[in-house]
């Protein structure tokens, strides 16, 4: 099938899951996920409406990012940072990225505000947690909860950075259905943040991917990152 045809199957499937929980799929961004796909996909899926594209690797991003802001006018995608970032990449991130969702240390954001503060910007920002204490998977630790409160508390005062939310990478499964009480625990912790740090923008929760992001949304997700559903499978 073609991008066209699969970005209207996935924008359904947001609708439908939106309406059992009783959303407004309006409130819901679709961030169409590149890791892999040359710049005429995405050019592809922006001429059928995705708006919002996140690329998975600083290095692969540094040649796309230009390529198709030269095509498109810079300002007509924004672009999200959804995989791991290593603070030797931080300036890079800040400077092509528009968000970056994938925050999951005290010391990245902390060089991320750094970096920010030197190019006179102020970038949005989520922490990355991992939900499922997956050895596996990047973002702040649960277990350690005291330790990541203190993270958090010092976080929130950057003036460069500005946190919108909690982002995580569901457990791999059987079925979506396994993944809800994650994407439930998150919606948790980030009513609970927004409690404690009532001075940070805690609207977003960034959950769900291909294979689950019909419970994801049912269960509070405002942003939905699909790859595969959209752009096929990667070689």
């Amino acid at each position: 099938m073609s991008i066209a045809e699969n970005l209207g199957r996935v924008r359904e499937q947001i609708e439908n899951a939106a309406q059992r929980a009783g959303r407004p799929s309006s409130e819901i961004t679709l961030v169409a996920v590149s890791k892999t796909f040359p710049v005429q996909a995405i050019l592809e899926a922006y001429e059928v409406g995705a708006r919002d594209i996140g690329e998975n690797r600083v290095e692969e991003a540094s040649e796309k990012i230009p390529a198709v802001n030269a095509a498109l006018e810079k300002g007509k995608i924004r672009w999200h940072l959804i995989g791991h970032l290593q603070r030797r990449k931080a300036r890079g991130a800040v400077t092509l990225f528009d968000i970056v969702q994938s925050v999951d240390t005290l010391r990245l954001a902390e060089t991320m505000n750094r970096a920010a503060a030197e190019h006179k910007k102020q970038i949005p920002i989520l922490l990355q947690v991992n939900v499922g204490n997956d050895p596996n998977k990047f973002g702040f630790d649960l277990n350690a909860r005291a330790a990541f409160l203190q993270d958090v508390a010092k976080i929130v005062p950057l003036a460069n950075l500005q946190i919108q939310g909690l982002m995580t990478i569901g457990p791999l499964v059987a079925g979506a259905e396994q993944a809800r009480p994650f994407f439930r625990e998150l919606r948790k912790l980030r009513d609970e943040l927004a409690q404690k740090f009532p001075k940070a923008n805690w609207r977003e929760l960034s959950m769900g991917m291909t294979d689950d992001y019909a419970v994801a949304i049912e269960e509070g997700a405002t942003i939905v990152r699909i790859g595969r559903a959209i752009f096929g499978q990667r070689s």
